[in-house]
């Protein structure tokens, strides 16, 4: 059973690009990586450069330090119907931590094919709106407001 704690990372490169992924098993549904904790008290860091390794091939462990941040923000959402026979009976309510990546420009993406069929580069307003979770667009514009 997934733990209905999660991570969402906004990747990003240093001229405002935000690489999006489809998603494998919904058409047209474009995000950010994101994923649940493997185990109750994983230390959100590690699950972030986890999931950004799984669905991107991206490893952290080779970029400059600390170009993963912790965004300091929490939302909990109503997790999709759909979605809900992966968690615990009777788990609605999901919480996400957002995170951010700037990768260099020439960072190559790998994505993992069961997951994700496809990626793209997009300007951070395109982004934002392409998004099919509107909390992964807010994530977004809350990280270049800030810039």
């Amino acid at each position: 059973m997934k733990i209905p704690i999660s991570i969402l990372v906004v990747i990003h490169r240093s001229n405002g690009e935000v690489l999006l992924i489809e998603r494998a098993d919904k058409s047209n549904f474009w995000q950010s990586v994101t994923g649940s904790l493997d185990y109750p008290d994983e230390d959100l860091s590690v699950a972030a450069a986890r999931e950004v390794f799984e669905e991107t091939g991206i490893n952290i462990q080779f970029l400059p330090v600390n170009s993963l941040q912790n965004m300091h923000h929490q939302i909990e959402y109503e997790i999709y119907p759909q979605w809900r026979h992966r968690y615990a009976p009777g788990v609605t309510r999901n919480t996400e931590h957002w995170f951010s990546l700037l990768v260099p420009d020439s960072t190559p993406v790998q994505l993992a094919p069961r997951e994700h069929v496809a990626y793209q580069w997009l300007p951070s307003s395109e982004a934002a709106r392409k998004c099919f979770s509107p909390s992964n667009g807010e994530a977004i514009l809350k990280l270049f407001s800030a810039h």
